[in-house]
């Protein structure tokens, strides 16, 4: 539940009266708020929801935060696992308040672990004053209300609630005068409430006969107001007391007031006990809080600005001269530190080192506020730039970054400062997807005589990374095989990058062995030594992907995801997703590409990484497609692949899809001409062989495009450029596979294309060349041709429906139909769209699993599968099923098991096999 409205308006009321009635049928709850907009503390709400600290859940695990880059992902994965084993023990509430000023990291976390875990008898309601707070609480409100969150918002009272409330607080009906000075209050709750507490405590009503009217029209009208009269009844060391207090924060610790005053805490109970007994504290757990947020933000304006600024400093004085984190004083400091003040800065950079591995967002804020504070002349200037360079990277807030290190190099500075920081713009655009710019930083790195050699491998790296993904191979090659011929230099980051450019021009040119060769290179550079990166051992799973050899790649993508959790690189945490996506793809799993692909994007949108976005789009255009919805696949790329973020890797494969959604929606003649440079360029420049070792289906779908529209000349460049790459990599069947396929299109030979049905790896391309095989053979006349074509037809279909292909099944259908072909095998019945019977395999055995108690993280572990799969599919079988939890689908699944075993159910290889059972 999606709660909202504004300030006083009962929502954190409504979430206390969720909890108390969730105790009473039985549930557990945990209650966290984020009760300060100055708050820096990541995960400070869900922390306190589940009643632990970061600090408890690193040591449990014995995780230093300096030894990784980004815990973000680790620590989403922590609390959820918290959760889970939470809600076995029975349902759970968890709470969470003022969600306006909550830190990145918890809306990234939500983001991800609500839907994940949508399916446990697990219940959220967040609440949020609308009006206060950026646009990521917009966002994430939506996306969950888009999953079927319920959003509520709390309107103001009406005239005859607001009646009520009087005659609740009076203990009489108030009369019309009193109404109509009420109405001044906008039908707000927590308006009301002060305002009649006002009048009470100043004897301007009068109750008379049950009746409350007013005597007296000198009233506050606004809530400052009200909190400046509250104070004035104070006695002035309580007055003091809570201004201090307000600058310490929503809720804060008595022992922190103490320090402040320099008092013993005995000294300040008369204050305290005076605050409280007028209502503007109460108790909060540890601390004391004031009893609402206009409230305290009344009483912190009644503050001047340099008194204001004196008192903050002095809080962030006594947080770090106590030791301990530096973040609470980071807090003051952040808004009244003073320019060039060095203990202030200290303790900001303190700060940075601490919150960088579970929160960049809130890291890059404190740095980049250390450099505004720094004077031109700190020493520590520089190191704080390059931080704050760093952290706004990590962040994903590139043109931030790339400006504070473009405005930095504009100053004087040493020569190894300019360059480290003139490699950390460079990677920046990268990042960016402005490769030739990175290129040009690096090159004016490399043109300095006295680089170090670490500066100088990182140079050479980011110039061939960026030459590699600008396309410029020409200029490329000579310095990347100069650079592996230096390999005894062990300079890992630029081997690594040679290596990965060397891969590229050599897939290119067509040599498969040799691109397989660099990048194992590269990603044995990339895993050793202090240069960690996944991006070559991605590649590799990339590459075994296209030459079908699909375990490798699984086992490769597994170790990837595992390394990138453990080493702290979440800027990479939705990589293996959209690479596995394409995995999927090629093993003609459907559902579980479309899975893989939608987490991977919606996780890069959160992480602002796009580097390799084209997959998923891509797969999720293929799939939909394959599926016959061409208008939905085509948004697909309109939607995404139009946005053009980050660099384009994969954008090949990714062109390869926009091709087949362009026949599908405007015909081959349109098609012919996009992509009219693959039939017409010399071989020296032509993209072809990228394209044919790219995709194995493309040889024979670029033939027969051809064809179609009588451009036999390029349908014979094609088959010619497939059969040179079988016979120049006669290692890698895929290849000849692809060759024997296009050959039977172009020669009308049968047997290139038995050849092809037998040597595809993946089902849909056995099922493509199986197709192309029987309409051959239905144009043959004759019974044997005939029978054979029927036959190879029937293996299409069986292959496109197993696959979930279903345009492609449609297809063959309708030429089986031509032939006369009436009957009707097991494959071709139509699964139903609801009911156990319309479980696919992979349902199925998700469903045992989880029958037998098994979390999400557990069931993926058993089935090879990721987590977001199972998700996925756990939200299509509960749909299915009509059902909405996993208490519903183990007691369904318990029947189901009941009724095989008395034998009134057939049972097969699972206890859902049997078609007949229906709901």
């Amino acid at each position: 539940m999606l709660v909202e409205g504004q300030p006083g308006i009962g929502k954190s009321r409504l979430l206390a009266e969720a909890i108390d009635a969730a105790a009473e049928r039985g549930f557990t709850h945990g209650h966290g708020a984020t009760d300060d907009p100055r708050q820096l503390k990541p995960l400070a709400p869900l922390m306190a929801a589940l009643g632990e600290s970061i600090q408890t859940l690193l040591t449990a695990r014995e995780i230093v935060p300096s030894d990784a880059v980004d815990l973000r992902l680790w620590l989403a994965d922590e609390i959820q696992a918290r959760l889970e084993e939470r809600v076995a023990h029975g349902p759970l509430l968890i709470t969470l308040d003022d969600l306006q000023w909550a830190d990145t990291t918890t809306l990234l976390a939500l983001r991800s672990l609500i839907p994940e875990l949508a399916s446990y008898p697990l219940v959220w309601i967040l609440s949020r004053t609308t009006g206060i707070g950026d646009s990521d609480v917009d966002k994430l409100y939506e996306v969950l209300e888009r999953d079927g969150a319920t959003r509520i918002l709390l309107e103001a009272l009406s005239e005859q609630a607001v009646a009520g409330v009087i005659t609740d607080v009076l203990g009489a009906a108030p009369g019309p005068e009193l109404l109509a000075l009420a109405a001044g209050a906008g039908g707000n709750p927590f308006m009301l409430i002060e305002l009649l507490a006002g009048l009470h405590s100043e004897g301007a009503v009068e109750v008379a006969a049950d009746h409350a009217r007013l005597v007296s029209q000198r009233l506050p009208q606004r809530v400052q107001e009200i909190a400046r009269n509250r104070l004035g009844r104070l006695h002035p060391p309580t007055r003091h007391l809570l201004q201090v207090a307000a600058v310490l924060g929503r809720s804060f610790y008595v022992n922190d007031l103490a320090d402040m005053f320099g008092e013993p805490t005995t000294r300040l109970l008369p204050a305290l006990e005076e605050a409280e007994a007028a209502g503007v504290v109460i108790p909060a757990a540890d601390r004391l809080s004031f009893r609402h947020d206009l409230l305290w933000r009344a009483i912190t304006e009644t503050l001047t600005e340099p008194v204001r600024q004196a008192l903050h400093w002095q809080a962030a004085e006594m947080l770090l001269k106590r030791g301990g984190s530096a973040i609470p004083a980071a807090t003051h400091l952040m808004q009244y530190a003073r320019p060039g003040d060095i203990y202030a800065l200290a303790g900001l950079d303190r700060a940075v080192r601490e919150v960088l591995p579970s929160s960049p967002q809130t890291a890059a804020d404190i740095a980049a506020r250390a450099v505004e504070l720094s004077s031109p002349s700190d020493p520590g200037r520089f190191d704080r730039t390059k931080t704050a360079v760093h952290t706004l990277t990590s962040a994903g807030r590139l043109r931030e970054a790339a400006e504070l290190a473009r405005a930095a190099l504009c100053h004087t500075m040493p020569p190894g400062h300019a360059a480290h920081l003139r490699y950390q713009l460079a990677y920046v655009l990268i990042l960016a997807g402005r490769p030739l710019e990175a290129v040009v930083e690096a090159e004016e790195m490399l043109s300095q005589q006295d680089l170090s050699d670490e500066l100088r491998g990182l140079a050479e790296h980011v110039l061939l990374t960026g030459m590699n993904i600008g396309g410029e191979y020409r200029r490329g090659r000579k310095r990347a095989e100069a650079t592996v011929a230096a390999e005894e230099c062990r300079n890992q980051p630029a081997l690594m990058s040679a290596h990965v450019l060397l891969t590229s021009i050599a897939r290119a040119e067509g040599r498969a062995a040799d691109g397989i060769g660099h990048i194992r290179k590269a990603a044995r550079y990339a895993a050793s030594g202090p240069f960690q990166a996944q991006c070559p051992r991605l590649y590799l799973a990339s590459i075994l992907t296209d030459m079908r050899q699909l375990e490798e790649a699984e086992t490769l993508l597994q170790a990837a995801t595992e390394e990138i959790t453990a080493l702290g690189h979440t800027a990479h945490a939705a990589s293996p997703a959209l690479f596995r996506a394409k995995l999927r793809l090629a093993q003609g799993r459907l559902d579980d590409a479309a899975a893989e692909a939608q987490a991977g994007l919606a996780m890069a949108a959160d992480l602002g990484m796009h580097i390799f976005d084209p997959f998923g789009i891509a797969v999720l255009a293929i799939v939909t497609a394959r599926r016959g919805d061409i208008d939905t696949a085509a948004r697909h790329y309109k939607s995404r692949h139009q946005a053009g973020q980050g660099p384009a890797y994969g954008i090949e494969w990714c062109d390869w899809g926009m091709a087949l959604i362009t026949e599908a929606q405007d015909g081959p003649h349109k098609t012919i001409e996009v992509l009219n440079a693959l039939y017409t360029d010399p071989p020296q420049q032509s993209s072809l062989p990228m394209v044919l070792m790219t995709e194995p289906a493309a040889a024979a779908w670029l033939t027969r495009l051809a064809l179609a529209v009588a451009e036999r000349p390029g349908a014979e460049v094609v088959a010619a450029m497939a059969e040179r790459l079988a016979e120049d990599n006669p290692s890698f069947s895929t290849l000849a596979a692809s060759a024997a396929h296009a050959h039977g299109i172009l020669h009308n030979d049968p047997k290139a294309l038995t050849h092809a049905v037998s040597t595809h790896v993946g089902p849909w391309d056995r099922a493509s060349a199986a197709e192309d095989l029987g309409v051959l053979l239905a144009r043959t006349a004759g019974g044997s041709d005939h029978d054979a074509a029927i036959l190879s037809l029937d293996q299409a279909f069986d292959g496109y429906q197993q696959t979930g292909a279903l345009r492609d099944a449609a297809r063959v259908r309708a030429t089986l139909r031509k032939l006369g072909v009436r009957r009707r095998h097991w494959t071709t019945i139509e699964r139903p769209t609801s009911g156990w019977a319309s479980l696919t395999d992979t349902e199925r055995n998700i469903v045992t699993l989880v029958a037998q108690g098994l979390t999400n993280p557990q069931v993926a572990t058993r089935l090879f599968i990721s987590r977001h799969t199972v998700k996925y599919h756990l939200g299509h079988i509960f749909s299915k099923l009509d059902i909405g939890s996993r208490v519903e689908l183990a007691r369904l699944a318990t029947d189901i098991q009941a009724r095989q075993q008395t034998g009134r159910i057939t049972s097969n290889s699972s206890i859902l096999d049997d078609s007949q059972v229906e709901m």
